[in-house]
């Protein structure tokens, strides 16, 4: 009865706005910003709660260093699930976030396509030239460091299947950086793996958990040495943080 009255109140929340948002996209880019906006800081909070009042899934943001964070920084993360997106909007919810995302997300994903599209997030194409994914990153930086907005990558490049930490990628941390040179927050977050499919989401939702959290906040790389230096030891306290979690401390 719970998975019922749980997915109602999903669809009440959420399709509606849903199709609103793909309606209004290809007739007024501005309403479709505002309706973006009201999935950003309404629609994400509220996913969050239903889960937690029907299923028993708990959202854990820790504020670790929350009010250390800079006007502006980058955010370097790991990645598990589509949901690490609503989750950090949920986390920095007073914050403007911006993601660097495979193009494919821009495309067909309800209540996530039109806001990435509208809201110019850096969609970064799987197939083609370096050279335009390049170019795509130093768009990007050049928006956020104008807006004062925070830019979010995954290393990563794409998501984990099972929660392990894959291999990072350095190419577009350092050109965002380059770019547009800016302190850089490394966080780590667990849980979305379990709930990034159909068959996870029946067999982990209830009494699941989500958590974020910052670990360490970088001054502005000044070289190429102080980037890799921070890729590499934030993979480090990223390992280390998701062994923690796992082993329940």
């Amino acid at each position: 009865m719970s998975s019922v009255l749980t997915l109602s109140c999903l669809l009440v929340a959420l399709v509606w706005v849903a199709v609103l948002n793909t309606i209004a996209y290809p007739i007024s880019k501005k309403l479709c910003s505002k309706i973006s906006d009201y999935i950003v800081k309404v629609c994400a909070p509220r996913v969050f709660a239903i889960l937690a009042a029907y299923k028993n899934f708990h959202f854990i943001g820790y504020k670790d260093h929350k009010d250390e964070l800079p006007e502006q920084f980058l955010i370097m993360c790991n990645h598990q699930s589509l949901l690490d997106i609503p989750l950090f909007m949920n986390f920095l919810r007073d914050r403007d976030l911006r993601f660097v995302a495979k193009d494919s997300l821009a495309r067909h994903v309800p209540l996530v396509s039109e806001m990435l599209r509208v809201h110019e997030h850096a969609m970064i194409p799987r197939r083609g030239s370096p050279a335009k994914a390049m170019r795509i990153l130093d768009n990007f930086a050049d928006r956020v460091k104008s807006r004062g907005q925070i830019p979010v990558i995954f290393p990563e490049g794409t998501r984990s299947r099972d929660g392990s930490l894959g291999t990072f990628y350095a190419a577009g941390f350092r050109r965002i950086l380059d770019r547009a040179p800016m302190p850089v927050a490394v966080c780590a977050l667990d849980g979305g793996y379990k709930i990034s499919t159909l068959d996870g989401i029946i067999r982990h939702l209830q009494n699941g958990t989500y958590r974020i959290k910052i670990l360490k906040i970088y001054p502005a790389p000044q070289s190429k040495q102080d980037q890799v230096q921070i890729l590499e030891e934030g993979k480090e306290l990223i390992q280390d943080q998701l062994d923690a979690w796992r082993a329940g401390k």
